[in-house]
């Protein structure tokens, strides 16, 4: 099941950016799931706003892993179907508004990145930032908010998993993880991931390629890490995802991951007794 914001809700907050036959700004897999797991996937879509054109970029940086985790929204899409848990995801480029980003963040507007300049983003006005914001990042995390609190409402705390993408090479350095393992301070995600990943024969990174400690992971932060949910970012690299059979085997490796996630968190007879009530609602 698929819930969408409404278009034209949102055009009325911002005429001039979305047009009424544009999709929203995120969408909703399972809204009704009853399962505590709750995927997010901030950059799942290179989708720039037809009022914003391309931004003064090429088509391959339209598409590259500056505007997109390259591989994250099919993954979540996959992994949200195949366990019936709920996932939001945006829909619009992370060059147009970094939802994983405060929005006092200089990276939420990014200029300039991997020697890339991004021409639509020189010299907005506050205003033009505004208008983003009540567009896509505003609704996209309303969306989120809304979703913890269904499932907080109907039984234990949610596990939330934010699902990202990273490149193999940085700065002309090949990094060797081939999954990250992002957290603060928080590891009950931690351990189970670190564990299952390296079990699966994973080259896995503990706070790498990035750090869960670092300023620049506004969802967790705000949607998990500030009201106690056990919650985990999770990295893979773009070449393991970046077509249908690469998703389809990760997604696997993590489906049982993450299916074994309430009873390893929760215990078995919470989950069970979750499952009972959602069943006779």
């Amino acid at each position: 099941m698929v819930e969408a914001s409404t278009p034209q809700s949102h055009n009325e907050l911002s005429p001039q950016l979305l047009a009424a036959d544009e999709p929203g700004p995120f969408q909703v897999l399972n809204p009704l799931a009853g399962s505590p797991i709750l995927l997010v996937c901030d950059h799942a879509s290179c989708r720039f706003p037809k009022s914003l054109g391309d931004m003064g970029l090429d088509p391959f940086a339209r598409r590259c892993h500056l505007a997109v985790d390259i591989g994250a929204g099919p993954l979540t899409e996959k992994l949200a179907v195949s366990l019936g848990v709920t996932a939001v995801l945006a829909q619009y480029s992370r060059l147009v508004m970094d939802c994983n980003r405060q929005l006092m963040d200089p990276s939420a507007f990014l200029q300039f990145g991997d020697g890339t300049l991004i021409p639509g983003n020189r010299n907005l006005h506050q205003s033009d930032k505004d208008l983003r914001a009540e567009a896509l990042y505003w609704p996209y995390h309303a969306a989120v908010d809304k979703q913890v609190q269904r499932l907080r409402n109907i039984g234990p705390a949610p596990a939330f998993i934010a699902v990202h993408s990273f490149t193999p090479v940085m700065n002309g350095e090949a990094r060797p993880w081939e999954m990250g393992v992002l957290w603060d301070t928080d590891t009950r995600l931690r351990d189970i991931f670190l564990q299952d990943f390296t079990a699966a024969g994973f080259k896995v990174g503990d706070n790498e390629p990035y750090s869960g400690k670092a300023p620049q992971d506004f969802t967790i932060d705000h949607h998990a890490e500030e009201i106690g949910l056990p919650h985990i970012g999770i990295e893979v690299r773009q070449d393991l995802i970046d077509d249908d059979a690469g998703v389809d085997k990760i997604a696997k490796v993590m489906h049982t991951i993450i299916e074994s996630i309430p009873k390893r968190i929760n215990g078995a007879g919470d989950v069970e007794e979750r499952t009972r009530v959602h069943d006779r609602g």
